[in-house]
Parts: C-alpha cells; structure tokens; sequence
C-alpha cells in the first residue's frame, strides 16, 4: 500500500472516531441545554401557583391544551414522602381533540399547605420529538461528515504529493540507477530536512557501490590476466610431456589428460571472465554494421556438427534481414553464446530453433528439465543444471553485451522450451 493511502486510511478512521464523538457530545450538550431552559419557565411558574396555594388567592385558568396546564390535587403523605419534591420527565400527552399524543416537559412538585396538607402539582409545557432530533443531527453530522471528509483528503492528497515530489524523485532515481553505467545525477532540491539526508544517503551508498563495482571489476580483469600465462605455461608443459611418452606409463599419460582437461576448462573461464571485465570496462568502442543472420547461421552450422552425436536439430526463419550497429566480436559472443547455451541445454534429440524479426530475435530449444529461474538466469557461474565444461558465464556475458547496448533480453518457459528474446531498441 502507498503511503499517501495509508495515511489516508488512518485520517478516515480519525475522522470517524472524532466526528461520532463530537456529534453524541452536541447532542447530549443541546438537550441539557433545551431542558434547563425549559426546567426554569416550568420552576417559574409552578412557584407561582405554589405561592398562590399558600395565600389562599384565586388559581390561574389552566389551558384547556393537553400538553399545556397545570394539575393540583391533594395526595397522602406517604405518596408524598415516598418521592422527590421536583421531578422532570418528558412524556407523550394524550391530546383529544387531535387523537394523539404530542411530547412534553412536565414538572411533577409535592408541598404542603399551612394546615399540614400535601398537595402535589403537575405543570406541563409543549417540548420536542427528541427522536426527531436524534434523526435530524444524525443526518447533519453524516453530511457534515462526508463534506469534511472528502475535503480533508482532497486536501491530503494535494499537500502529500507536493510534499512527497522529492521522495518520488528519489526512488524513480533509485529505480533507474545501475551500478557500472552512465546514471543520471541525483538533483532533488527540497527544502526539508529529512528528504535532504536521505538524498545525501542514497548519494553515499551508490558512490559505494560504484567503487566496490570498480575495485571488483580491476580486480577480476588483473587476476584473469595475470592467469593467462601461467595457465600457458602448465598447458606447454603438459604438451610437451605428451610428446615426449617415453618413461610415462598409460595410467600417467592418462592422468595428463584429465589435467589437460581441467586446464582447458579454467583457460575456457579465465577468457570468459577477461571478457566480461572488459565489456564492464567498456574496452570495445569500434562498431560496425553486423549481420546477425549471418553470424547465427555460422554458429547454429558449427555447434550443430559438433553436438550432432545428440541428435539435434537446428532450425532458422529469417523473416527479414537484421543488421546492427554493433561490435563484430560482442556480436559474435552474443550469438556464440544463446546458441551454444541452447545446444548444451537442449533435450537430446529436441530442436535448436532461431527467429529473426526486424526488430530483434529468438533462441529456442527443447527443454530437457523445467524452467529455469529467471530471477537469478543472468548470474555470473549460475546453472540451472551443472553441464560438464560449462562454466556458468555464457548468460552473464549475454547479459553485459546487451547492457552495454541497451538491448532488452528476457527469458521465458513456453510449450516445454527454453526462449531467450532480445529486442533492439526503436
């Protein structure tokens, strides 16, 4: 979840919380308000007709409306005593002359007169329906509540994607940004504090990388070098042994080959990983226009006759010619290497097959297994399956060749093959 969401989602349940509480608190505040007001009129004047009970004086003409009067008679005492002096309620009024009732507030007082009698006196005045008014805040705060609601995120939303530009700008540079290229500086001007660290953070931890990538690719473009000629040397040697049988027993001679062997295979890894460093280094600036029909028909022809005894077959369909802008040997590597890698992967007595479009091309084989892991398939010295001989560079080198031409490689499982498509760009 984004975090302009997130902190909306949290401002909603804020907001409801808030609003209810406010809402129960406004009703609550205005009925104490309405019936204290109408408590005073309802005191005011059962004291009147209290005082005039008292002194013996004429009562006043009770309303002939039900809802509005007053009622005197003479009760116990025990009934007296047995309840408050002053009682409000609210109540339903039965009225007559309508057939309903209509609410009001009603003062219920007990006194006793000069000769020792109680009296108890009922006063009544109009009030309101209050589950009326319950419904009527209900739906003004509900409105309330969805105006504001949508006003505080609207405004939440603009004020957040105005304050959050930097921190945009930061993870689109994050995303971009590839360790060994040509990136595009970090210019985020941005006036708050933490945005400003996190930027000189991320400016830190790339300028770190950059320099262990750098250290890296010196060091395995130094070790690969260095190793070349004491590997010559051993491989001279061992020739020359070879040559030379006498003394040497077949066990012996037998023994040779296999470190024959081992010596062809980190010769194969130390050239892959020189290559490697020297694309990273970006050591091959001449170009030239390459036809890449040509380069993987060569190819698909050479490697066929050498894995013929696996019975495969190598397909072509150039559906128009592609030539490219391009080094002659990374070209030849690229091409090398998806069709070798399609060969020596294939499924014995499967299909090599090669799909050339105007705009890019495919390499297909026959899977022997399943698919392989995309996630990880460009990895220097990954193998989805340990081949003999391979050193697990030949899709690292694909990987660097189309980087340093901008060229999108993905790799897909489909149909029980393995498909690698590179796309050039427009």
């Amino acid at each position: 979840m984004k975090l302009v969401y997130r902190i909306l989602l949290h401002l909603t349940w804020v907001l409801t919380l808030l609003l209810a509480g406010w809402a129960a608190l406004f009703y609550f505040t205005l009925i104490d308000e309405v019936n204290d007001e109408v408590d005073h009129a309802l005191e005011a004047r059962a004291e009147v007709i209290v005082k005039r009970v008292l002194a013996g004086r004429e009562l006043p003409e009770a309303s002939a409306d039900g809802n509005t009067g007053y009622f005197l008679h003479e009760v116990s005492s025990e009934y007296a005593r047995g309840r408050a002096r002053e009682r409000y309620t609210d109540e339903e009024i039965y009225i007559p002359e309508r057939d309903d009732e209509e609410p009001a507030r009603v003062l219920r007082q007990t006194f006793r007169d000069a000769d020792n009698r109680w009296y108890e006196l009922t006063v009544m005045t109009p009030s309101f329906e209050k589950e009326d008014l319950l419904e009527a805040i209900f739906y003004g705060i509900l409105y309330l509540y969805l105006f504001l609601l949508l006003t505080v995120l609207l405004v939440t939303v603009v004020v957040l994607n105005r304050t959050m530009r930097p921190l945009y700008a930061l993870l689109r540079w994050l995303d971009e940004y590839r360790i060994g290229t040509s990136n595009a500086p970090l210019e985020v001007e941005t006036s708050v504090t933490e945005f400003r660290r996190l930027n000189e953070a991320a400016k830190r931890y790339a300028a770190r990388a950059e320099s262990s990538f750098e250290r890296q690719k010196q060091f395995i473009g130094n070790a690969s070098h260095e190793m070349q000629t004491p590997l010559a040397v051993c491989r001279n040697r061992l020739e020359m042994l070879v040559d030379d049988p006498q003394g040497l027993s077949e066990e012996q001679l037998g023994e040779i080959a296999k470190v024959q062997h081992t010596l062809d295979y980190l010769v194969r890894l130390n050239r892959s990983l020189l290559l490697l460093s020297k694309i990273d280094n970006g050591q091959f600036p001449e170009t030239e226009e390459v036809d890449l029909g040509t380069l993987f028909r060569r190819s698909g022809e050479d490697l066929g006759e050498i894995y013929a005894y696996r019975e495969m077959r190598f397909v072509m369909e150039e559906q128009a010619p592609l030539r490219v802008q391009m080094n002659p040997s990374l070209a030849g590597s690229l091409v090398a290497n998806l069709v070798k890698n399609a060969f020596v992967h294939g499924a014995r007595g499967g299909e090599v097959s090669v799909r050339i479009s105007p705009r890019g091309f495919e390499v297909a084989n026959t899977a022997a297994e399943g698919p392989l892991d995309a996630a990880h398939i460009f990895d220097r010295f990954y193998q989805g399956s340990r081949k003999k001989g391979s050193t697990g560079l030949g899709l690292a080198i694909v990987d660097a060749v189309c980087r340093l031409y901008d060229l999108q490689i993905v790799y897909a499982f489909r149909d029980g093959r393995h498909t690698f498509t590179v796309n050039f760009p427009k």
